[in-house]
């Protein structure tokens, strides 16, 4: 039997970390196993349900990859609701119950309801193993509300049963759930797929994962640099492990070597110092071209380039600078800034505490040295710099760091002798000539 599987968030909000998981964990389960990754879009409620959010989901899910076989809208589906809860009216399984009405509704519609018998349930989730239930403590599910819209529960049994869903794979808060459902599901005649409920994503600190803990929707990470390998690497490690203790691995080998069975019982916790340091290993290897097309924009939007007309080999090679320093590509801007400004700007606390006496006659002794160099490359600057330590007499630590301020305005960042290789001969002069005293 082919492999159907299904991700269904709801168009009331964007897609966090959460959902994103679950999507993943379908996903990869479809691909492992040669199936369906089904996509069904929730939006019964249709006081709530905004394109915004639809657009988001799908982009998002789009951007890391994620891509569905088949696309389903719960609101184009009412119809097959109503048919399949009349059949349940007509058996005897559920009845007609009418709301009392009230100023705001004065005239409220039949609302069909399901009777739940109470009953011993037993259930095995190919992730916790047994799961058993008490049915005498559900109440009466609605099936169709008085408004004519379709009840969750309802829908998404119909939905998973017509759809042929063979695996539901969710989130631990849906077992709930789970045992309302397979009600149904004996009640309809459907054959039941089998469940998965995955464990919750705390906060690092604890408890339900949060805004402040990185409950941020996916269109936020890409928004702040992040790389949609790098999130779905991410998120594949809460939960599941590739083994042999790595942490890197790709979707095409995720692939071949997941199993749904495999995935952990306890709660994952989500640590955004380890999605920086999975992004930092991501960038470092990622094509520097590719890099240069995400950073354009962002230097654009913040005016160090104001035209399409600039040197982009230039630019690509600075990227290849920063690279394997960054966490995110919104870092480019901030780290490279002094490579795209006429003049870098000063932070005023490295100004004073590495610039706080006269350094004309080291820095006018370096420039002439520099001047001097046939080949402007870090290897030449290097030894240039090291045979004026020499002739100084003094250490590498009481001049590179007055250097680098003199030439970034920052105190940290890539190899001295790599960023004055490309800042050039004519820029290094001139910002170390705006700290040589005029009688030197």
């Amino acid at each position: 039997m082919e492999t159907r599987v299904r991700f269904a968030p709801s168009p009331t909000g964007y897609l966090h970390v959460g959902g994103s998981r679950t999507a993943l964990f379908n996903w990869l389960y479809a691909k492992a196993t040669g199936g369906k990754f089904i996509l069904r879009i929730e939006d019964t409620d249709q006081a709530r349900s905004k394109k915004e959010f639809l657009d988001e989901i799908l982009d998002s899910l789009g951007w890391l990859g994620m891509h569905w076989d088949e696309l389903y809208f719960q609101s184009q589906r009412f119809d097959l609701y109503r048919q399949h809860a009349e059949r349940l009216l007509k058996e005897g399984k559920a009845y007609l119950s009418r709301l009392e009405p009230t100023p705001e509704n004065p005239d409220p519609g039949e609302a069909i309801v399901f009777k739940v018998e109470p009953k011993a349930l037993k259930m095995m989730d190919v992730i916790h193993g047994e799961i058993n239930f008490d049915t005498s403590v559900i109440k009466d599910q609605v099936l169709i509300k008085s408004d004519g819209t379709a009840a969750y529960n309802f829908a998404c049994v119909v939905d998973d049963a017509l759809m042929n869903i063979t695996h539901v794979i969710r989130g631990d808060d849906h077992i709930s759930n789970t045992p309302k459902q397979v009600l149904i599901y004996e009640a309809l005649g459907f054959s039941l797929p089998k469940f998965a409920h995955l464990p919750l994503i705390l906060g690092k600190e604890g408890g339900r994962l949060s805004k402040r803990t990185g409950a941020t929707a996916i269109s936020d990470y890409r928004k702040m640099g992040y790389l949609p390998q790098a999130l779905m690497n991410y998120l594949l490690l809460l939960g599941w492990s590739p083994g042999g203790n790595r942490e890197l691995v790709n979707a095409e080998e995720a692939i071949r070597i997941f199993d749904i069975k495999n995935i952990n019982k306890t709660a994952a916790v989500f640590d955004i110092e380890k999605l920086n340091w999975m992004n930092n290993q991501y960038l470092k290897t990622e094509d520097s071209e590719k890099l240069a097309d995400l950073i354009v924009p962002l230097l654009k939007e913040k005016g160090l380039l104001t035209s399409d007309n600039f040197d982009r080999k230039y630019l690509v090679s600075l990227v290849k600078l920063f690279q394997g320093r960054m966490n995110t590509i919104n870092d480019f801007p901030d780290w490279a800034d002094f490579f795209l400004k006429p003049e870098p700007v000063m932070d005023e606390a490295a100004v004073k505490k590495h610039l706080n006496r006269d350094f004309s006659k080291e820095f006018s002794f370096f420039i002439k040295q520099l001047d001097a160099l046939s080949l402007f490359d870090p290897i030449s600057i290097e030894e240039c710099f090291r045979k004026l330590l020499v002739e100084l007499g003094m250490q590498s630590r009481e001049l590179i760091h007055p250097i680098r301020v003199a030439l970034t305005g920052k105190t940290i960042g890539p190899g001295l002798f790599e960023v004055i290789a490309h800042l050039g001969k004519d820029r290094t002069r001139e910002r170390l000539l705006k700290w040589v005293h005029p009688t030197q």
